[in-house]
Parts: C-alpha cells; structure tokens; sequence
C-alpha cells in the first residue's frame, strides 16, 4: 500500500501529456484515410512512451525530494495585513517548475490559492505573499503541496510536505505603531496640527520638605512641623494619573459591518490603540465588556503589563445578538467602580428612540464618571444622501438616508444637552478621531 501511495498515488497527469496525445490521436485518424502517413503517428507514439517513461524515472528516482517550510509571525493582526513567507528548496539535479499550493485558513475562503515558479537544480527560494484577516480567532494552516515538473512536462508529481500551524488573530496591534505620534501633546488632525491651552489646576502630592523662604505658606504641614521642630511644607507636583475605562458594547448592533470587519472589530481596536496612549500619558487604563450579560472587567492599573493583559482579553470577544443591558452596566459600575473616572463608552444608536431608552442610564452614569460615549455613522446612508436621485424610487431612498443621518446628529445634541460627551464617527476614523478626543480632554485635565 505504501508502494502504490509513494510511485502511483502521487502520479499526475498534467495538460501537456493530453495535448501530445491528442496530437498522436489526430495523426492516427487522418492515416486511416491515408495509409503511407501511419509510420508518423506510430513513431510519434512510441516516442511519447519513452519520453513519458525517462520523465518518470527522472521525477521518482533521480535527485532528492524538494523541501518546503512556512514562516510567519506567531500571531496576526486583525485587518492589516501580515506576511508569509514560504522557504522552498529544490533538491532535484535538473531545472523543475512547481506548482505550490499552500493549504490556508478557511476564514479566508481561499480554495484556488497556488504559486507557480521555476527552480534551477539545488536552488532555493523564499516566495512571500500577505494575507489580511477579518476575524479575531485561532486560525489553522494545513500542509504543503508542491507538483513537481521537469523540463519534459509530460507527467506530474505530487510531495505534501506536513506544515499544520495555529495562529492566532489579535486585535489590530499593527495600528500601535501608526498612532505612536498621537501620544504626543499636540493635537494630530488631517487639516494640521493645534495646541491646546492648559486649563484648571490640579495637584499630586510628592513629598514633604523644610520650608525655604518663598514657599507657599499655604501647605505648611502642621503635624511633620511638630515632630521635626521646624516648618515643613507639603510638596506637590501636577497630577498626571487618571483612571480611564474603555467600555465596549457587544449588543446586536455592533455586529454590523464595514468594509469586512464589524463594528466590534472597530472598537477593539480602537480600544487597543487608546490603552497604549493612555498608558504613554501616565494614566491607568481599565477594561470593561458588556451585553445583556456583564462580560470581562479588568481593573485600571497602569503597569508595563497592562496592555498584554488588554490585547489577551480583547482576543475572543465575540457579539451577542441580544439587546444590551444599561441598567445592569450601571449597577456594575456603581459597585465596582469606586472612583470618578474617565468612561469611554464605544456603543451604536441607529434612531433617537433607541437612545432615549437608554438615555436615563447613562444620565445616571454621567453622575458619578465622565461619561464619552463613541457611537458610528453609518456611511453607506451617507452615500446614499449625497448621490443623485434620478427617479422616483431613489428620491425616496435618499429622503430615507437623509433622515436616518439627521437622526444622528439630534443624537449628539441630545446627549450634550444632558451634559455627555460624544464622537459620531466613521468606523475607518473611530481610532484617530477618539484619541483626539482623549488628548483633548486630558490637556484641559477633565475629570
């Protein structure tokens, strides 16, 4: 059994045999009708044989089998894409063309995907290609197959090399390094560049010192003054640490999508890309996920390893497609949130009537924290309000786009009439447009 596997069951025939014998076929049937041409067509044949024999013994028996491995990173970025390079070796002594399939994922729904490439004897190549993921996940790799040819062409053989991998596909990590300027203290916007005023002031304690002619009398410490036998002062410096929540809304309404990744996948990373600036700004970063069930609540802290711990939870998160539960969100934070904080909430509202549902929740939430909440315009009812109607079924699509977008906007008045922060953004802007929002409001030093 393994003899038939290794010397017929990974014997193909490719499409230059069938030309040749159809060509010999051809011959045959035209020296029916005239006898003397016979001797050509048998000739041709048994010279077909022969060579297709010598393409065999060179394919099965000459030189070594052709090695093959896939390199790529450990893990990938959801939506960028990420390259895969394939190291294949040819360690046969004559010249070969390959066929090089390479079994991928089946979220990429690639079931056609192959290279094709020359080799000369004993060379080696790295061929890289990139692929570009839409769903967070372990993703699986099967094998490698290579069809080999020689310079005959006349017959095929088929190595599968064992290469299954897992991958894993995490919050776009890639966008941490496109947005490593916006973590400075200017303002970054597609028009230029604006400073902001510093306005309030706000104070950290830092230490306690001997008093020295020119200091504020004012934060003389009465009691280390006592036990030191001289005035001590308080010593402050400005606070830079505060508490900031990014909480993500994974109700039915996130599930919708734009260009390949869903509202979820937006906000994740998003999510991702604030953290790390957050973290840059001296604040601590905390993680909230909510539906109609309380999903993952991570603790603000400002360590090194907060944002591993950040990417690691944001890994599986997947939609639900029940309603989301404001007041359940509420009564969490209530008791698990014990300090005013930045909340940055990343949710979608389609209609006004699906905000005033909600609107005494997150009124009560705005009480105690400083509620944003980062909702999406729908682009695809944008296009359709800026194009041309050219019939009576079009004015009424547009008039219907035109009032779903206008509905946005009373969203936005509604929520800052009630003193609430928002960002109505497009998904491909959710990233930048919220840390202009953050650095904003962290210059003003709002709490």
């Amino acid at each position: 059994m393994k003899f038939f596997s290794k010397y017929i069951g990974d014997l193909f025939i490719p499409v230059r045999f069938y030309w040749v014998v159809s060509v010999c076929i051809v011959l045959f049937v035209v020296s029916f009708y005239y006898p003397p041409l016979m001797v050509l067509p048998k000739n041709l044949w048994y010279l077909v044989l022969v060579l297709t024999g010598i393409d065999y013994i060179f394919l099965f028996f000459i030189g070594g089998d052709p090695q093959a491995k896939r390199m790529m990173a450990d893990r990938f970025s959801n939506g960028d894409d990420n390259k895969v390079t394939l190291q294949v070796t040819n360690n046969q002594r004559f010249d070969v063309q390959m066929d090089i399939i390479d079994e991928l994922p089946v979220q990429f729904q690639k079931r056609d995907w192959q290279l094709k490439d020359r080799f000369k004897a004993g060379q080696q190549k790295n061929i890289q290609y990139a692929l570009k993921p839409y769903n967070r996940g372990e993703y699986y790799f099967g094998n490698l197959i290579l069809f080999v040819r020689s310079g005959l062409g006349l017959l095929m053989r088929r190595h599968t090399i064992e290469a299954t991998a897992m991958v894993q596909v995490f919050p776009s990590f890639m966008q941490l390094r496109k947005y490593e300027l916006l973590s400075q203290t200017t303002i970054q916007a597609e028009s230029g560049t604006k400073r902001l005023r510093k306005i309030g002031h706000s104070m950290e304690f830092e230490q306690i010192k001997e008093y020295v002619r020119g200091d504020d009398i004012r934060t003389i410490n009465w009691k280390a003054t006592a036990r030191k036998g001289s005035p001590m002062v308080n010593n402050y410096s400005d606070e830079k640490s505060q508490q900031v929540y990014c909480i993500i809304d994974k109700g039915r309404l996130m599930k919708m999508p734009f260009a390949n990744l869903s509202l979820l996948d937006y906000a994740i990373n998003s999510t991702l890309v604030l953290s790390s600036v957050c973290l840059q700004k001296q604040d601590k970063v905390g993680l909230i996920t909510f539906a109609n069930k309380m999903g993952n609540l991570l603790a603000a802290d400002r360590k090194p390893i907060q944002k591993a711990n950040i990417l690691q939870l944001l890994y599986n998160q997947e939609t639900a497609f029940l309603e989301s539960d404001y007041e359940m969100l509420y009564l969490q934070l209530r008791s698990r949130v014990k300090q005013r904080s930045l909340l940055v909430l990343f949710t979608n509202f389609e209609s006004l009537s699906g905000l005033k549902r909600q609107l005494p929740y997150l009124r009560s939430i705005a009480k105690h924290h400083l509620l944003m909440v980062v909702f999406f315009e729908n682009t695809e009812l944008t296009q359709l309000s800026n194009k041309k109607a050219e019939n009576l079924e079009q004015v009424y699509l547009k008039t219907t786009a035109e009032k779903f977008a206008y509905e946005k906007r009373l969203i936005v008045k509604e929520l800052l009439k009630h003193g609430i922060l928002s960002i109505l953004t497009p998904p491909e802007k959710l990233t930048v447009n919220t840390i202009n929002k953050y650095l904003e409001l962290k210059a003003r030093q709002a709490t």
